[in-house]
């Protein structure tokens, strides 16, 4: 994809564009084969604009997790088409496809997945390595990251050695270090209490209001939903409503 640079760190500005910056038409997901297919997701629509807090609720097995991955690019659909700011991402290659979600979007995932020997500071720096930023930007993006979630006091400190909810922070600055036009969080609030689930959708709504990100969750969470900007509902594989 010619559009995709590493040296491209800044947010894109919807105002330059009226196209949203995701759109999924007639989205289909088959796993599996004659009688032992699974339909996870039966042709699913949905447009996103850019800035925007988007949810996506739905018990477990109604196909949203599966959609969030399709999103970003982590699997492919079985049939329709998936378009990231204009561009069709499902006819990409997998090389492409990894530059895309390196370069352009953060994922959270309800695991935290971070690197146990390494300090906050040193995993959040470690996703900028990845993402190809240069190694001169990394201590200023690293500590801004860690600052807007409110964890620069901490970025010496090991995994065991921060909170549940310090460690999905760390995970977010980590996922936002680069500056992603789009993050993409899988139930980021699973695994923490009320309270500090809702300091996360906090920091998200902030992100999306001083940053201008887009940002698409998984969510069971009633009282979330009643704070994001957006709600798809899913269910049985398909979009059932939207709010």
């Amino acid at each position: 994809m010619e559009t995709i640079r590493k040296s491209d760190l800044s947010l894109y500005d919807p105002t330059q564009d009226s196209e949203p910056i995701l759109k999924a038409v007639g989205i289909k997901r088959v796993f599996g084969r004659g009688g032992a297919a699974v339909h996870a997701l039966k042709g699913a629509n949905l447009s996103i604009p850019y800035g925007r807090l988007v949810a996506l609720k739905g018990r477990s097995g109604s196909g949203k997790t599966t959609l969030i991955n399709l999103l970003g690019a982590l699997d492919v659909p079985t049939e329709g088409a998936i378009y990231f700011c204009g561009q069709e991402i499902t006819t990409l290659g997998e090389k492409k496809r990894n530059e895309l979600r390196r370069i352009q979007m953060g994922f959270i995932f309800q695991s935290f997945a971070l690197m146990p020997l390494m300090s906050a500071y040193e995993n959040v720096e470690f996703g900028l390595r990845i993402a190809g930023v240069q190694a001169k930007k990394h201590r200023e993006l690293a500590e801004r990251a860690l600052d807007s979630v409110g964890l620069k006091a901490r970025m010496n400190h090991r995994p065991f050695e921060l909170s549940g909810g310090e460690q999905q922070r760390t995970a977010i600055a980590r996922a936002i270090a680069h500056r992603p036009k789009l993050l993409l969080a899988d139930e980021p609030t699973a695994e923490l209490d009320s309270k500090m689930g809702l300091q996360i959708i906090k920091i998200f709504k902030d992100l999306v209001q001083q940053e201008g990100m887009t940002i698409v969750i998984t969510t069971h969470d009633p009282a979330i939903m009643e704070i994001v900007d957006q709600v798809y509902a899913l269910e049985d594989g398909q979009i059932v409503d939207q709010g």
